[in-house]
């Protein structure tokens, strides 16, 4: 494994990239009263919907240059596990509607998480350990006792988590999960979710806080969605279980 230390080196490299392309923002285009303070990580709903009116005037004539900027700041956030993907899932909404900012959430969430799978198998293996052993030990059972139906118990994780996202996707080559396997149950497993922080991006300057997001209905939703991903694995266990009682 190699040392932990070139994290901090990758991150440093990759936040550079990042803010070159911060700054590199087409500014002719725009109007002299933009407030381009607002090309930052939002941490509210109030500085999301000024990063949404900012780059949605930049959507017309430089496109490619605000889809490049969002997937960057999308897979760097999953990549490196920082908090507020629930601001982005929103302002992929607005900023691409439900046809193409659904599907395009879905896939950088898979991407960012397979890179922190990455980092941790590369680098971090040991200190993830470390810090997140009793955890690790409990999710390493869990894969072993679902060995034969992986996929879909990694795809009810992500719909009943049992731990943090970025946890799992730092604990996952760690506990053995493939990462093919790893990549798909992401890509699908938080579809539901991405879906949901999507439309409600599509009506953005209708919500108020995070609470009009996950209401009652939405968690319903996302509770039946889940049921139907997990009832496969349930189906599997039961069938070897009774072709184990034939055999005996």
């Amino acid at each position: 494994m190699a040392s932990v230390l070139w994290i901090p080196v990758l991150f440093t490299l990759a936040s550079i990239y990042l803010y070159s392309l911060a700054i590199s923002l087409p500014v002719g285009d725009m109007a002299e009263d933009a407030d381009y303070s607002a090309l930052k990580y939002p941490s509210n709903l109030s500085e999301l919907n000024a990063l949404a009116s900012l780059l949605t005037k930049y959507t017309d004539n430089n496109m490619a240059y605000v889809f490049l900027l969002f997937c960057s700041a999308y897979v760097y956030k999953q990549a490196f596990a920082i908090p507020g993907s629930v601001f982005l899932n929103l302002l992929s909404g607005a900023l691409f509607g439900v046809a193409y900012g659904f599907p395009l959430s879905c896939v950088l969430s898979a991407i960012g998480a397979t890179c922190c799978y990455g980092l941790s198998h590369f680098f971090g293996k040991h200190h993830v350990d470390r810090y997140f052993g009793d955890k690790i030990k409990s999710l390493s059972n869990k894969v072993q006792e679902n060995r034969d139906n992986l996929f879909f118990f990694l795809l009810s994780l992500r719909l009943f988590p049992i731990a943090p996202n970025w946890l799992m996707n730092m604990a996952a080559p760690i506990v053995g999960v493939p990462v093919h396997l790893f990549f798909f149950s992401v890509l699908f497993g938080l579809m539901p979710y991405n879906f949901i922080c999507v439309e409600a991006g599509s009506v953005l300057s209708e919500i108020t806080s995070t609470g009009d997001i996950f209401t009652a209905s939405t968690t319903l939703k996302l509770a039946l969605a889940a049921s139907f991903a997990i009832l496969p694995s349930i189906l599997i266990k039961r069938c070897r279980k009774k072709e184990k009682v034939a055999a005996e």
